[in-house]
């Protein structure tokens, strides 16, 4: 294939590919191109810039084409394009993991590299899994997750996860695996500003599960520090320090699925530390590697790495799992680029600095038609409209495609429209995604 038809603008068939989470009839009827990027905004096919206020998919937190980063991609697949997973070794791999340990919470000092956030999440489950296996535990099975959460499209992933269009296609799933509640309640928490004062107590339905399955059946509970797929669900203030108290009374595993609130997103460098609560075992994705290359890492704590090095024979492989592109030089060049970026220009200090403002421009939508509900954390907004009647998600859909058509990038998912832009953002562009989202969201009928 010639690069000209590669790097088409206007491509003359559409029917070869299937596209992810689209509805792809409609896309084909009516597709919308993105051909360029360059910090906080898209060039579309027809020429026009596109403010993103999603980053790219919650993942593009340093803005679009940073020149430190697509650099050193560019001299690493000129050195080296691939190297053996599998008992062998590069030095990039290892830098990015030192690297990255140093910004961690508590003793999260180990790093396993994956290369989706799906795959971070059936790699911890099987983390917790065989480490129960290697302490003697083994009848400790159980996965807990929690109603609305999302943790990819792993068979893992889903059977941990509570989004019912995510499960109801796919059969049983997994065996031995259980659900909390929801976090979130409209009636309690409706237009809150961080996290909500009601709703602790529901952290208190892990105690519910452990008498009902008993403690020695339970491996690990799986949760999202901030649902973000789901709507942006805050916790509660206390939920998470909550579960933390209880999975140390049983001897359960807590993990912290930071595939969107990792590296910056809530004015911190990872949701453990925003809420100052410590998992025994930490997914990322997304924003490690500002989506320029495909990556996740999985943080585990010092107890649960010594358990599998303590556990195995000398000269045996400790764990049965990997990635054929586990650590990949260019995903590592990235990532190493990319922790430079957040560093030199105080990324997370900066998101930290402007989520008041982002705050406010958020809630002041509140009482523009067709909205119920607005929530707001770090750099992160939910903003919950009235379903259609009969068509649920078809409002979000509309707001999504008209907001787009007049230059600013948001995610409708079903009717709650989702905003977390680059952390590079500016003031005037807060002003100008909010006015736009305000404005169609209350001319939509």
């Amino acid at each position: 294939m010639s690069s000209s038809v590669a790097h088409d603008s206007n491509p003359n068939n559409l029917d070869a590919l299937w596209k992810p989470f689209s509805a792809n009839r409609q896309f084909k009827a009516n597709p919308r191109m993105l051909v360029g990027a360059k910090g906080m905004y898209y060039t579309s096919h027809d020429g026009r810039q596109v403010l993103d206020g999603t980053a790219g998919l919650w993942c593009v937190n340093a803005g679009h084409c940073n020149d430190h980063i697509v650099s050193a991609v560019q001299a690493q697949v000129a050195r080296m394009d691939y190297s053996k997973a599998f008992q062998m070794g590069h030095p990039a791999e290892f830098e990015l993991a030192a690297r990255l340990v140093a910004t961690t919470p508590g003793d999260l000092d180990h790093v396993f590299f994956g290369n989706s956030g799906s795959e971070a999440v059936d790699t911890a489950l099987k983390i917790a899994l065989a480490y129960h296996r290697l302490r003697g535990e083994g009848s400790r099975s159980r996965l807990i997750g929690r109603e609305k959460g999302y943790h990819g499209v792993g068979f893992g992933g889903i059977s941990v996860g509570g989004m019912v269009n995510n499960r109801k296609f796919f059969g049983p799933m997994l065996s031995g695996v259980d659900h909390l509640p929801a976090t979130y309640s409209r009636e309690h928490q409706a237009y809150t500003r961080g996290e909500p004062d009601w709703g602790v107590h529901l952290a208190d339905d892990l105690e519910r599960l452990v008498g009902l399955h008993d403690a020695s059946t339970i491996a690990a509970v799986i949760v999202e520090p901030v649902s973000g797929s789901a709507g942006v669900l805050i916790p509660p203030k206390g939920y998470l320090k909550r579960l933390r108290e209880i999975c140390d009374k049983h001897g359960i595993l807590l993990i912290f699925d930071e595939v969107i609130t990792g590296f910056g997103r809530l004015g911190a460098t990872f949701g453990a530390e925003y809420f100052d609560v410590l998992p025994d075992i930490m997914t990322t994705a997304k924003g490690l590697t500002n989506g320029t290359v495909p990556m996740s890492a999985v943080f585990v704590r010092k107890h649960v790495y010594e358990a599998f090095m303590d556990n195995s024979p000398e000269g045996a492989i400790e764990l049965f799992h990997g990635y054929t592109y586990s650590g990949h030089p260019l995903a590592c060049a990235a990532g190493l680029a990319t922790l430079d970026v957040y560093r030199d220009e105080g990324l997370f200090d900066r998101a930290a600095a402007m989520a008041p403002y982002w705050e406010d421009a958020a809630h002041s939508l509140k009482g523009t038609k067709n909205i119920v509900d607005i929530r707001t954390i770090g750099l992160v907004a939910g903003i919950e409209m009235e379903p259609r009647p009969g068509a649920p998600g078809a409002r979000g859909h509309e707001v999504f495609t008209k907001c787009y058509e007049a230059g600013v990038l948001v995610r409708a998912t079903g009717d709650i429209i989702a905003a977390s832009p680059p952390l590079i953002i500016e003031t005037h562009e807060i002003d100008k995604l909010f006015e736009t989202l305000g404005r169609i969201i209350g001319e939509v009928d």
